[in-house]
């Protein structure tokens, strides 16, 4: 099995590599991601410019992103030992690649041009905080994952819900487990598109897993302002918490220390009787020949 692996968190981003080094278990890992910090950018592409790509040694990135204490109880198929040069020993090989665009740039030339032969499952992960709910509309991590999808492939985008002091390593082992059951189940048109997001505990301290859907607002936006030589500068974070769930929504599944996995498409088309309301709505307008 071949899998490639983006992020928005950029190349240098520990997530990143605690998810190389876990998929390893499950087969090749191509690491293809965007050299700096991406986060919020959402699916945008770079169209009116080069794009700049090097390879980059992936060994000493696993060197340098050990595992955490927070993992599953190991197995046959433990993902990690220590060799004794002090490089990882892994079961299946690595290579990485750093895009100067962004993770959908990382996806897109990863799987036209970058990773030969083509891969069998697109993650993009782990993210530094959640994505739930609306978030996915502007989340760099879910706008790389898009790119597979949309191409015919099965997808993980996956998060840890805390930008503080994140532990990787257990969503690290929900994702290998994931993949492994994905390699292994039929094929479906459309393939799978996963949101998975892991809450930021110990392994002892989660709930179980639900399978959701996507919830409402989960952060809202606050702007501040200030003078800098004259002029006004803005500065928008995404830092309020709305986290408006619902029943069988990925917030209230977070919130309930559950593994959430919601089931993705590119459903933005709304409901037959939303379609009814506009139709009435737009009754007499004629924006053709004879004029409105």
């Amino acid at each position: 099995m071949k899998i490639l692996l983006t992020n928005d968190d950029g190349i240098h981003a520990p997530g990143l590599w605690a998810a190389a080094r876990s998929l390893s278990s499950v087969g090749e890992v191509a690491v293809v991601a965007p050299d700096r910090e991406q986060s919020g950018v959402g699916a945008s592409m770079t169209l009116h410019a080069p794009l700049f790509v090097h390879q980059v040694p992936a060994e000493q990135y696993l060197m340098q992103f050990s595992p955490g204490d927070d993992t599953l109880p190991r197995s046959a198929d433990a993902v990690f030992e220590p060799a004794q040069n002090g490089a990882p020993e892994l079961a299946n090989p690595i290579s990485a690649w750093a895009v100067q665009g962004t993770p959908a740039d990382s996806c897109i030339l990863a799987l036209e041009q970058l990773v030969m032969p083509k891969p069998d499952l697109v993650v993009s992960g782990i993210n530094r905080g959640s994505n739930l709910g609306w978030d996915v509309i502007v989340s760099g991590t879910v706008g790389a994952a898009v790119q597979g999808w949309v191409r015919g492939y099965p997808t993980i985008a996956i998060s840890v819900g805390s930008v503080q002091s994140p532990r990787y390593q257990f969503s690290a082992e929900v994702l290998a487990h994931l993949a492994r059951r994905l390699a292994d189940a039929p094929e479906v048109s459309p393939p799978y598109f996963l949101n998975v997001n892991v809450p930021n505990e110990p392994a002892e301290r989660i709930a179980g897993v639900q399978v959701t859907r996507l919830g409402g607002r989960a952060y809202g936006e606050s702007v501040r302002s200030e003078d800098s030589f004259g002029h006004r500068r803005y500065w928008i974070s995404r830092n309020r918490a709305v986290l408006a769930g619902g029943e069988g929504s990925d917030i209230d599944a977070s919130k309930a220390n559950y593994v959430g996995i919601t089931p993705m498409g590119m459903a933005f088309s709304t409901t037959d009787e939303r379609m009814e309301m506009v139709r009435g709505l737009m009754d007499g307008i004629n924006f053709g020949p004879n004029g409105a």
